[in-house]
């Protein structure tokens, strides 16, 4: 689920004691859940939405949603505490990356788990690859995903290239080609909320 200023309650889980419960900003979720391993945590605009993600054992799987539209999703995340790993789905939350990527580097989630330098917005941008491979292969015209910078800005070419690494550079020019391919041959890329992404790997800040 994206960052954004919109989640006004945090769910959090702490495996170690048992604690759980909803906190109103991020600071307070943060001070509870950091350092501790295997914490659970996830952002949400309602107390209502957080309250029903805790009750139904605080899983990253787990997603409450409006009915998603037909479309090849994708994501990125720090939600399980190992590092960021890559999402994509269908509009029920079914696992696709295994038609982009080898099985043997999935995790056993279906995600795939990135190198431990790579950061969160390079992790948008490879799912968004595989998203627009997969949606080529399977000729769907329409991918999702909830970040701003990466739909808006990298995957069009918009990008400060002397402020990044060399490789996350060259995936953005690889993201752009495919994404223009993608669009003239009809497809759609857009933006959605995190809460509403059912490729979502949970809150990561």
């Amino acid at each position: 689920m994206s960052s954004s200023g919109g989640n006004k309650f945090y769910a959090y889980f702490v495996p170690r004691t048992g604690k759980n419960g909803i906190a109103g900003n991020w600071e307070d979720c943060k001070k509870i859940v950091s350092g501790e391993e295997g914490a659970r945590y996830k952002g949400f605009k309602t107390k209502e939405e957080a309250g029903k993600w805790l009750k139904l054992g605080a899983n990253y799987e787990i997603k409450i949603l409006k009915k998603p539209q037909p479309g090849i999703y994708f994501d990125a995340g720090t939600g399980r505490g190992k590092g960021v790993e890559i999402s994509v789905t269908d509009e029920k939350g079914k696992n696709l990356l295994h038609k982009s990527v080898p099985k043997e580097l999935l995790n056993k989630f279906g995600k795939y788990l990135l190198d431990s330098s790579a950061t969160n917005n390079y992790g948008e941008l490879l799912a968004m690859y595989h998203a627009l491979e997969i949606a080529g292969k399977k000729k769907i015209k329409k991918v999702f995903g909830d970040s701003k910078l990466v739909i808006d800005y990298w995957s069009k070419w918009t990008i400060k290239r002397k402020e990044l690494l060399e490789e996350t550079v060259e995936l953005a020019e690889r993201v752009s080609r495919l994404r223009s391919d993608f669009e003239k041959r009809g497809g759609k890329v857009k933006r959605i909320s995190g809460d509403d992404n059912p490729a979502d790997l949970g809150f990561h800040k």
